[in-house]
């Protein structure tokens, strides 16, 4: 491991840091295979209730590693089903994990960095963040899954005009097309990152496993289908001790104190 992604466990929550500072983070091989074994280790890690993505230095992810893919060139298409196939497998490993995700987003996102930042559940973005969809400016199509994401985040039209376009954006028009959740004060983003890491960590683990899979699942299917499953999983979460706490605590106007059984 040459440390580009590090990673940490406390309080019930894994920490994912891009941890190439000198470049914005840009994503080069080395990071990409990390980033999906770290994704796949947080997927997998019991002592883990919500995971938080996030970036160190300046910015979140500038993309890829552009300077490398210019010194290159020749070798590049052979490479990119590896390169690619790194990124995708962590991109999936994020959306199938159990746990809640956070990406806590700051300086630059770019090319890959939004892509990373579109396949976590929940995002925060200090007030002068700066996005682009920069793919069409170095003339290739997009990767990481900006093309699924973003037309059902953002609608069609929305999801075209920032990838055809590649224009800059700022955290408020994210904010507005529903791709960030919250815009928070730059120095203030870890606090509230942590705070809301922290409130989910202590929430009910299986229902928030289940209540993801269920959106995921219902991307795209149908309402029939779709019933049948929540009635599966509302099933599976009322056989836990933490349903039970929620009820009881319900009934007794308190707050409940789950411990993800």
């Amino acid at each position: 491991m040459s440390d580009c992604i590090r990673y940490a466990v406390g309080d019930g929550i894994a920490t994912l840091t891009f941890n190439r500072p000198a470049v914005m983070n840009a994503l080069d091989a080395a990071t990409l295979r990390e980033f999906r074994a770290a994704c796949e280790r947080a997927a997998g890690d019991r002592s883990a209730r919500v995971v938080v993505l996030c970036g160190a230095g300046s910015a979140f992810v500038a993309g890829g590693d552009v300077a490398l893919f210019r010194n290159r060139l020749a070798e590049l298409p052979q490479r990119v089903p590896e390169l690619a196939g790194e990124l995708h497998r962590g991109i999936l490993a994020l959306r199938r994990a159990p746990q809640p995700v956070i990406a806590a987003v700051h300086g630059a996102v770019a090319g890959a960095g939004i892509s990373i930042m579109l396949a976590c559940d929940l995002v925060l973005a200090a007030a002068g963040t700066q996005f682009s969809l920069a793919y069409s400016r170095i003339g290739t199509s997009p990767d990481g899954g900006a093309t699924w994401f973003l037309p059902r985040l953002a609608g069609y039209q929305q999801a075209m005009e920032l990838l055809l376009l590649a224009d800059v954006v700022d955290a408020a028009a994210m904010r507005r097309l529903g791709v960030v959740n919250r815009v928070i004060a730059a120095d203030q983003l870890a606090t509230e990152t942590d705070r809301l890491a922290r409130r989910l960590a202590a929430g009910p683990a299986l229902a928030y496993a289940e209540t993801k899979a269920l959106v995921n699942r219902g991307l795209n299917a149908g309402l029939a289908a779709q019933l049948d499953a929540e009635a599966l999983a509302f099933a599976r979460c009322a056989a836990t001790r933490d349903f039970a706490e929620g009820v009881t605590a319900f009934v007794e106007k308190r707050q409940p104190l789950f411990n993800g059984e």
